[in-house]
């Protein structure tokens, strides 16, 4: 059971993880580079962020995937609760 739970941990903080690729996404374009090094980082970035947000996905599972993929979607963070 240990070692279903680290699992499941890993996967939680790949999933947060992702969101430093979307950051560095939407930072890249302020950096002072060249337009092609600029859109082949960004383009990276974004690729990486997706793996690795899937990649954590795959180790939590199904239900706790759909449980945290609903928590990160900014549309859903100022909904109130149903209490059921």
């Amino acid at each position: 059971m240990k070692r279903k739970n680290g699992k499941i941990k890993l996967g939680i903080f790949l999933m947060l993880f992702s969101g430093v690729f979307f950051a560095v996404t939407l930072v890249i374009p302020f950096f002072d580079l060249p337009t092609k090094t600029k859109v082949a980082a960004s383009t990276t970035s974004f690729i990486l962020m997706e793996v690795v947000f899937w990649a954590g996905g795959l180790l939590v599972g199904k239900e706790l995937f759909t449980k945290y993929k609903k928590q990160l979607n900014p549309l859903n963070w100022f909904k109130k609760s149903e209490l059921k």
